[in-house]
């Protein structure tokens, strides 16, 4: 099925973010002096993003790049078009995500071009010259899992079209940090780090490279600045950080890593002789992680850190107080100084990017960055389902699929009561229990969180690291599992637990070879230190179970957990990471393993599938891109073979079982999948930079046939469509830049294929009876937005487009009956949605049952059935909505009929305009004022708003009508019915 994607046929499904929308670690940072209110900042693993008002609202613009992961970015002092990014995070740490190199934008973030340096795979930093916006300095730390000889300080002098590595030490040193002295272009200051992860999680090597140096003829050569400063071989010197003070450039600051921890130094002879000018830990706390020191553009006494807090200093760094900071630690990365107001300050943290324009006495928000880090997903069985998961830096969150205000806003998710790290798994049979963590269970109702670890006080026997599987049997509601070293299980909600397995983890092995020079070291021992990190009950056998190590081990059981089978593929060597094990939908025999192997150096993708209970493995890797290790596989519950696959960077999916695999990226941007889950008929994957995102509705994935794709014209079997109240807000809207989120599709989702150009495509909804409910043409002709009265354009939500061009085409029809009735005053809801209210009143709701749709097209007449319920909240019965529709429709025909006289009377009144009958018959259409007692008799114009106001109030509620309601129709019916004909009548003597 090769061809099924080809010319982005499946181009209009579109992932929909939903948040939270919460900063998730963001490294880089930087702002445009000439562009007061503009900066830019990226997220680690969750593109580039720029705001041009101080930060109030925040727009991605790298999104249609390769990568999402950025360490650095630098803006030209003297050409504010020009901005350099560095791709990687340009740390050592777990979980991280590695770039590809450095990208260069010459009109302000419009358009983007990758420069080169793709193998550095991490770059903390960029400087340019701030006379030159083609001269720059770029620090590439290099792999983190591996020696390379793309590391250390690189030089360009045209732009980066060419890169001259200028400062080296080996294979295992890269460049942590460059800085140009502004007033003497000719000197640079750069720090080179001896530092790599081992590949097993917690474990970290490091050497003597590290240090620090200057050049004083444009970095041609280098001195190391030694004298005052820690040393590897007595100090265990690591990471450094380099501030310049750009009033006085003789005054350099450092951040300085030692085994002892972190401290701030001080130079004031450029470099030459250091000083350890603080004693207070805190000011450089952590050093590895942000080493990041910046100096006042105007005061060089003013001197800012930033470590798990911001520090202040006006006394050149002897003392600090805290700057910005909260309980918990917001661990900030970078700063920048506005050099020309120096009272504007952006800070990056692991939080997000906030801004201040007040010197730090107020500050922007970072809950309207998008990039939360997600590390799983999974979805509780409330309505609207939430998807769960821990986020990175943050704690949790549950958010809500669908919300109840027109879109997913603040209102509609909340952490969750489980560690960052940490696995979410909601109770299949009380969505208000969400187990997680190492592991913990919440009560949504309450917020109690309690501890219910297998073992609460750690011993011996007993290993976990950052992330560890959490999740109920598919075939058993109460049984959970979690699993350690061993995997455990509870059936009574953790209160006690049952060991299930022996120690599954490797007890020894040869160190891999990317351990390279550190082999024989301390750090490098072997030892048991493995866990399980995957598991996949089997949702056809309730007694299989699957389990993958993160030191490479698989191991399978058939009789729920009294003995295990090691059925580890060949492929799989030591620190090979288990990422996620996936049990077949439709044969127990069957399983999927996504293969982490970035902890090995090596960045290709790996999955792998069983079909023999795991005697033989086969690899099924074809069509993912190399660069990108796989890092999720899941099959489809409802059609065997259809699988998705989530890597480094992008979403695949395969219609052969794995054989051959097809990007579905979509309009996602590029960014971590750390996992995602087929949850009824959408596919949510959760993202480590830019939270949550649901595909809805995949069912024409599930349907495609290289024949179908083929066909004139194709209409895909639509899923159940939901009558959902699209906005219950009673309050006046949000404003239009407050974040939001996207809600699910308005109605009943209606796909279909156009092979040719060409001709009038119709689509009609058909009720039982065999009455066109809705119909639409291709040929129906749009008006553009335009201001409505008094509603301005950008909230109104366009007419649904029918389209007859060739493709896969995403309709959805609102589950409303024909056209709006006519009414003199319709308008738009008090609560609305930019550019998704609809105008009101619509025509009567669609009550729920059976219907059909038809589409004609390419000569072919294709019909499909289509089912609606109702939203499963509501328990109104079937009669009640039948009497509802059946009293809403007699209203809107009298609407209709009411229009029509009107429009008529009016007509005539043009003609004769002293006739007093034909002005009783129009009326007022201005209501009464408070207080006046003026009788009003029936009349064409004040009855339409009467008709309107009872369409509305039956059309407002998922009800029967109340008795008084329908009283009241029945009477203001008759009256209508009495004008029309009086109409007519008055109309016929003229």
């Amino acid at each position: 099925m090769i061809a099924i994607l080809l010319l982005s046929l499946f181009s209009e499904l579109q992932w929909r973010p939903i948040g939270p929308i919460r900063g998730g670690r963001t490294k880089a940072a930087s702002g445009v002096p000439q562009r007061p209110g503009t900066f830019y900042i990226g997220a680690v693993d969750g593109g580039v993003f720029a705001t041009s008002d101080y930060g109030r609202t925040w727009t991605p613009i790298f999104d249609d790049q390769p990568t999402g992961s950025i360490g650095a970015i630098a803006v030209a002092p003297s050409n504010p078009d020009v901005i350099y990014v560095g791709s990687g995070e340009g740390l050592q740490r777990p979980d991280l995500s590695v770039g590809d190199g450095i990208y260069k934008s010459v009109d302000a973030g419009k358009t983007w071009r990758h420069l080169g340096l793709r193998d550095g795979q991490q770059i903390p930093q960029i400087a340019v010259d701030s006379r030159d916006p083609s001269r720059l300095f770029v620090a590439v730390l290099g792999h983190p899992y591996g020696p390379n000889e793309e590391r250390g300080i690189f030089r360009s002098t045209d732009g980066g079209e060419t890169f001259q590595r200028v400062l080296y030490k080996d294979a295992d040193t890269g460049g942590a940090d460059v800085v140009i002295d502004p007033a003497n272009p000719a000197v640079v200051y750069a720090s080179l780090w001896e530092a790599r992860q081992a590949p097993w999680e917690n474990g970290e090597f490091s050497g003597p490279g590290s240090g620090l140096f200057k050049s004083t003829d444009g970095g041609t050569t280098w001195k190391q600045l030694a004298k005052g400063l820690p040393d590897h071989e007595h100090d265990g010197l690591g990471r450094i950080g380099i501030g310049l003070a750009p009033s006085r450039t003789s005054r350099v600051f450092a951040t300085v890593q030692t085994k002892k921890g972190g401290f701030l130094y001080r130079s004031d002879d450029g470099g030459e002789s250091w000083t350890r000018i603080c004693d207070d830990a805190r000011v450089a706390e952590r050093a590895d992680d942000f080493a990041e020191v910046k100096v006042d553009p105007q005061d060089p006494d003013v001197v800012l850190t930033a470590s798990v807090v911001v520090w202040r200093s006006t006394d050149g760094g002897k003392t600090f107080v805290a700057f910005r900071g909260a309980p918990g630690g917001d661990d900030y990365h970078r700063i920048w100084i506005d050099p020309v107001r120096p009272s504007t300050i952006l800070i990056a943290s692991d939080q997000g990017a906030i801004v201040t324009v007040n010197g730090g006495a107020s500050w922007s928000s970072w809950y309207n960055q998008p990039t939360a880090q997600m590390f799983h997903v999974t979805a509780d069985n409330a309505f609207p389902y939430r998807l769960c998961g821990g986020q990175q830096e943050s704690g949790s969150a549950c958010v809500s699929s669908r919300g109840a205000d027109g879109a997913i806003t603040f209102r509609d998710w909340h952490p969750a009561g489980v560690e960052e790290y940490g696995y979410a798994a909601p109770d299949p049979l009380d969505p208000d229990l969400v187990y997680g963590g190492k592991i913990t269970r919440w009560d949504r109702r309450t917020g109690d969180q309690q501890e219910v670890s297998p073992a609460p006080v750690r011993r011996p026997d007993y290993r976990v690291v950052r992330t560890q599987p959490v999740l109920f049997s598919p075939t058993d509601p109460h049984t959970l599992y979690f699993a350690s070293n061993v995997v455990w299980k509870t059936v009574d909600g953790g209160r006690r637990w049952t060991k299930i397995s022996p120690d599954l983890t490797r007890a020894k092995w040869d160190d891999p070879p990317n351990v390279g020079k550190y082999r024989g070291t301390d750090d490098a021992k072997p030892s048991q230190r493995g866990v399980v990190y995957a598991l996949a009950p089997s949702p056809i056998d309730p007694k299989t179970i699957w389990a993958g190590t993160d030191d490479g081990l698989i191991h399978v059981t058939h009789d729920g957990g009294k003995t295990w089978r090691e059925v580890t593929p060949r492929q799989l060597v030591p620190w090979a990471k288990v990422s996620i094990l996936e049990a077949g939908h439709s044969d127990a025999r069957t399983a999927y393993a996504a293969i982490d192997t970035m902890r090995l150096d090596e960045m290709r993708p790996h999955l792998l599938r069983t079909h023999d209970g795991g005697k033989t493995w086969k690899e099924i890797s074809d069509g993912l891109p190399p660069g990108g290790i796989a890092r999720v596989v899941r099959e489809d519950p409802r059609r065997p073979g259809l699988l998705f696959c989530g890597t480094e960077q992008s979403v695949y999916v395969s219609f052969d079982d794995g054989d051959q695999w097809q990007p579905l990226r979509l309009n996602m941007p590029s960014t971590s999948i750390r996992d995602l889950i087929v949850k009824d008929d959408d596919l949510a994957v959760a993202t480590h930079g830019r939270g949550f995102w649901i595909l809805d509705d995949i069912e024409p994935l599930r349907e495609i046939t290289d024949s179908i794709a083929s066909e004139e014209a194709h209409l895909f079997r639509p899923r159940t469509a939901l009558r959902v109240r699209w906005n219950t807000n009673t309050d006046t809207p949000l404003p239009p830049d407050e974040p939001a989120s996207p809600n699910p599709p308005d109605g009943a989702v209606i796909d279909y294929l156009v092979k040719t150009p060409g001709g009038e495509v119709t689509l009609e909804i058909v009720d039982p009876a065999g009455k066109i409910v809705r119909k639409y043409s291709s040929a129906d002709k749009i008006e553009p937005l335009r201001d409505d009265g008094n509603v301005p354009r950008w909230w109104i939500r366009p007419p649904p487009k029918l389209s007859g061009e060739p493709g896969l085409h995403r309709f959805v029809w609102d589950l409303h009956w024909g056209n709006a009735p006519h009414v003199l005053e319709g308008g738009y809801p008090i609560a609305a949605i930019p550019g998704n209210t609809p105008k009101e009143p619509r025509g009567p709701w669609a009550v729920p049952g059976k219907y059909a749709v038809r589409l004609t097209a390419a000569g072919k007449t294709l019909t499909q059935p289509l089912l609606v319920k109702i939203d499963p909240r509501v328990k109104t019965p079937a009669a009640a909505l039948a009497q509802q529709l059946a009293l809403s429709q007699r209203l809107a025909a009298a609407l209709d009929e009411d229009f029509d006289a009107l429009t008529k009377v009016r007509e005539a009144r043009k003609q004769h305009p002293d006739d007093k009958r034909l002005e009783e018959l129009e009326g007022s259409a201005e209501p009464r004022r408070p207080g006046e007692k003026r009788e009003e008799k029936p009349a064409l114009a004040p009855w339409n708003g009467r008709l309107a106001a009872l369409y509305d109030l039956l059309q407002s509620s998922d009800a029967a009508p109340t008795p008084q309601a329908a009283a009241a129709a029945e009477k203001v019916l008759a009256e209508t019915a009495a004008l029309v004909k009086s109409t007519a009548a008055a109309l016929h003597l003229r």
